[in-house]
């Protein structure tokens, strides 16, 4: 009798150890589960916050590309007027001088495509920035060399 009550304990240890043991296994089940959730949020969260900052730093840039593209064709526009004059004159040294003159613009150009370029290919803020300052001093010399034709 003794040994039979001695196997029902162990039985029971048995038993209460494994029912114990898969209800720690289902609270750590449901624990990965909800912190994976949460994780999920998270990063999700992050990763719309970020397109939204993405969003208004390229409309900015945009703007700015609109701008340039603006003084571009308004200093074309005072490039092709003086032209003529300066070609009919046939004064050879105010031809290479508005050659010269020419080429900046051409090189300013060249600078507002290139940012463009990346804000199309969705390059890094900083990248267009750096872009952008270029084609302003691009644009800026391609002003002064036109008004010392």
């Amino acid at each position: 009798m003794i040994i039979f009550i001695k196997g029902n304990i162990m039985k029971k240890s048995r038993l209460n150890l494994f029912k114990s043991t898969s209800m720690l296994i289902s609270l750590l089940g449901v624990l990965m589960i909800v912190c994976t959730i949460i994780l999920a949020i998270y990063v999700g969260f992050n990763v719309i916050s970020t397109g939204i900052t993405g969003e208004v730093s390229s409309g900015a840039q945009y703007d700015q590309l609109a701008q340039l593209k603006s003084s571009y064709t308004e200093l074309e526009s005072m490039f092709n007027s003086t032209k003529p004059k300066i070609f009919t004159g046939h004064n050879k040294e105010k031809e290479k001088q508005y050659i010269a003159a020419e080429l900046e613009l051409i090189r300013a150009n060249s600078a507002i495509n290139d940012v463009e370029s990346g804000l199309k290919s969705r390059l890094a803020s900083s990248e267009i920035d750096a872009r952008i300052k270029t084609a302003n001093e691009k644009l800026k010399i391609a002003k002064d060399v036109y008004n010392k034709l």
